[in-house]
């Protein structure tokens, strides 16, 4: 298994994505991921964990491989089992956002946050393992086009990337 990893300088390269995420709030506190609010801040990670530990296991190469292979389980079948899991975690989001009086221009609030940093990946994976239509989710899209007009997103998309293949 490949986890994320970071490497910033001092000490052991750090693991996992929520966990990198921690460390970056504490490292550099002049830029908050975590609002200063107690009760927001446990809503922001609320968000954050429906994609990163209920919907993103299930959808990674690993477990697509494993669908694949060792389940024999054809295309059309994966693709249920992706639409499944990314769509549900995309309606508990919208719902979570839609309701709560602290959803600003991004998941809580006017300035992007952990919870943003975590749907953006979750959007993107939705849009290119299956073409995800956010039609159904309002709020997650506005969001998402918001945070896709930060550099930092935009940059980090996978078609952005060095190793990106080529679409013609």
């Amino acid at each position: 298994m490949v986890l994320p990893t970071l490497i910033d300088g001092e000490g052991p390269p750090l693991g996992q994505s929520l966990a990198i995420l921690e460390y970056l709030e504490e490292q550099y506190p002049e830029r908050p991921l975590l609002p200063k609010d107690v009760h927001a801040r446990a809503h922001v990670r609320a968000l954050a964990q429906v994609v990163a530990v209920d919907a993103h296991p299930f959808v990674t190469p690993r477990v697509r491989k494993y669908l694949e292979q060792k389940l024999s389980l054809d295309d059309e079948m994966r693709m249920q089992w992706l639409r499944h899991w990314l769509d549900a975690a995309t309606r508990t989001i919208e719902d979570m956002l839609s309701r709560d009086p602290r959803t600003g221009r991004f998941c809580c609030g006017d300035v992007p946050t952990l919870a943003d940093i975590c749907l953006v990946p979750h959007v993107v994976s939705a849009r290119m393992l299956y073409g995800c239509d956010l039609e159904p989710y309002p709020t997650v899209r506005r969001i998402f086009e918001a945070c896709m007009q930060i550099d930092a997103f935009a940059l980090a998309h996978p078609l952005q990337q060095a190793d990106a293949p080529k679409l013609d």
